[in-house]
């Protein structure tokens, strides 16, 4: 056999089991992948039906105000459904919240900063009460938080009165519907706006390259540089042209800014500290975690006073943004957040999902929403759609499992 041939069957078999690797860390990681280009593939249809509607800059804006207190929300259900739990209590919670600040600022003239700083309080001890019987007395958080739910929902009607209190002052309304101002002093663009979308956009690139160079060196690095390469680069892009869209129209939200800080830091909590590594660890196996020395009850009662806090600043986002706390606020929410958080790949069991995830399946609901009322399809329809793409969800990390 000539040196050639030789040469040329090795370039083959290489290319064959190049193939096969990919193609095993595609089924491997296709929750992962699928979500994303899930997202892509909505986007792009709902742009083409809205006749390019979707993804003007008011519209666009519009979206990430709207889904801002469910984005917000679903970081922290994620954590709770990692841990292996749920938590039923977070539209009441919100809604109880939002009805407090309100009382607190409208009728009590409390400050809006000192209401603002309360509030995020008293969310945190309401979930520390639920997660104390959860973690504590081992009650099941779908029964504990039902309760709250249905606890909050009270006391929200009985602080209102039943009433809408509004409204509140513009300084307060800023968190929802205020923008970055332009440092820069653009005329016909918010060029501080795009410059800090496009900042942010190259820093998510790069620290991607060092996490990549990072596995390399520690010899763990699984991921194909071509599926690498594609992922970075369709965020990078869809960061850049969302900031270029929106600062087209006023430049990037106040609350945009609050949900990138909260995102970027409760994504180092989990994939990077030892507290997120434990969390995945109870929800993966408890048993196992207690006996390595995990002390699982103190993590659970924390994530549920986690829970609560967030819920309490969704509460003040979605306030500020109605620019009123009435008695109906949050119903349902918590449905939106769980299904958002399951179709962001996060698994019925625990242990497994990430705030990437969750933060994406959240604005499929939103794009979901958002391009449904563009059509004109009626809200009894938008609530049969949503409910099979979540029961798809469920059922496509069912079947991941068994293959696995």
């Amino acid at each position: 056999m000539s040196d050639t041939t030789t040469t040329a069957q090795g370039q083959s078999n290489a290319e064959t089991g190049e193939l096969g690797a990919s193609w095993a860390f595609l089924r491997t990681h296709l929750r992962e992948y699928g979500i994303l280009f899930a997202l892509i593939a909505i986007m792009a249809f709902f742009q083409i039906a809205t006749g390019g509607i979707l993804l003007k800059p008011v519209n666009l804006t519009n979206l990430i105000l709207q889904n801002s207190y469910i984005v917000i929300m679903a970081i922290g259900m994620l954590m709770v459904i990692v841990c292996g739990h749920i938590d039923l209590s977070v539209g009441s919670v919100l809604g109880f919240v939002g009805a407090l600040a309100a009382v607190m600022i409208v009728n009590w003239d409390v400050p809006y900063l000192l209401a603002g700083a309360l509030c995020l309080v008293v969310g945190g001890l309401i979930g520390a009460a639920q997660g104390f019987w959860i973690a504590y007395f081992r009650i099941p958080s779908f029964i504990v938080t039902l309760a709250g739910m249905l606890v909050f929902k009270g006391l929200t009607l009985w602080l209102l009165a039943g009433q809408s209190v509004g409204p509140f002052p513009p300084e307060f309304r800023l968190i929802a519907s205020g923008f970055v101002p332009d440092f820069f002093g653009g005329e016909e663009r918010n060029l501080f706006s795009l410059f800090v979308g496009v900042a942010v956009a190259v820093l998510i690139l790069l620290m991607a390259i060092r996490t990549r160079r990072q596995q390399q060196k520690r010899g763990i690095l699984d991921e194909p540089f071509a599926f690498f390469a594609l992922k970075n680069g369709l965020i990078f892009l869809a960061l850049v042209y969302m900031s270029w869209l929106m600062a087209d129209f006023r430049g990037l939200p106040n609350v945009f800014i609050v949900m990138a800080l909260l995102i970027a830091i409760y994504s180092f909590v989990t994939s990077r500290t030892t507290f997120g590594r434990r969390i995945y660890a109870i929800g993966g196996n408890e048993k196992a975690a207690s006996l390595s020395g995990i002390n699982s009850q103190r993590l659970t009662f924390l994530t549920f006073a986690n829970m609560g806090m967030l819920a309490a600043l969704a509460g003040l986002v979605f306030a500020a943004r109605l620019n009123t706390a009435t008695p109906k606020a949050g119903i349902a929410f918590e449905l939106d957040v769980i299904a958002a958080v399951f179709i962001g790949g996060a698994s019925m069991s625990g242990g497994v999902g990430t705030v990437i995830g969750a933060v994406v399946g959240a604005f499929i609901m939103g794009v979901m929403n958002n391009g449904m009322s563009i059509l004109g399809i009626g809200i009894d329809w938008q609530q049969v759609i949503k409910g099979l793409v979540l029961l798809a969800a469920v059922i496509f990390d069912v079947m991941n499992k068994k293959k696995g």
